[in-house]
């Protein structure tokens, strides 16, 4: 079966309430196109797990501007007013978490492993309700895996069984996305034969990957 659909096809997969793992960071490696189909939709209540909500009017951002979300699992909010505003007045709920955390926590999700140790948060609000385990005599808060029930990402090429190729820094999250949901959708530039990508260039295996939509 093909996995080649349409942006219709593909934004009717995503269903309020859905939990979304956005790959992109400052909207650069985003599914722009289907991320403005989702603000034209209107699809509510979406959980959003993100590196970064953008900006207000440009990338995953359009989404908050658009009060579409209502959970948020970032990084940095910083370039988001709107997320800011609702996280303040409590329409919004936004659980920030360090990058490098919440990236092995959804690298953790795709590997089926229980979890990640880290020492970041320790002694702090953030270890407050979550698990220590002592390793060697060291503390470490138990980070739980973060998946989704789909993921958005971002790829320059890809063949027709999903294997992916990126550009230079949009690659960012979109391979440790792509590898932590339910359901995968790539919005692609180019789509090319099978047998055409150079294997050492590919990053994502199709196997990761249920959906192309073509950019």
């Amino acid at each position: 079966m093909s996995k080649i659909i349409q942006l219709e096809q593909a934004i009717s997969l995503i269903n309020s309430g859905s939990s979304v793992l956005f790959g992109g960071f400052l909207s650069v490696g985003c599914a722009e196109r289907i991320i403005d189909a989702l603000v034209k939709k209107g699809t509510k209540d979406l959980t959003m797990i993100v590196i970064a909500t953008d900006y207000d009017n440009k990338g995953v951002g359009k989404l908050i501007t658009n009060r579409q979300v209502n959970k948020v699992i970032a990084s940095h909010i910083g370039t988001n007013k709107a997320t800011q505003t609702q996280m303040n007045d409590g329409s919004l709920k936004v659980t920030l978490t360090p990058q490098g955390t919440l990236l092995e926590q959804i690298r953790a999700a795709g590997s089926g492993l229980g979890g990640v140790l880290t020492e970041t948060g320790l002694g702090t609000v953030v270890a407050e309700g979550k698990q220590i385990v002592n390793v060697d005599g060291r503390d470490y808060l138990l980070e739980k895996p973060i998946g989704a029930d789909i993921a958005l990402i971002k790829a320059y090429k890809a063949d027709e069984k999903g294997n992916l190729v990126y550009s230079k820094t949009a690659r960012n999250s979109n391979p440790i996305m792509a590898m932590a949901a339910k359901k995968t959708i790539v919005e692609v530039d180019e789509i090319v034969p099978v047998g055409e990508l150079d294997p050492e260039q590919i990053i994502t295996p199709g196997v990761f990957v249920d959906y192309l939509v073509p950019a």
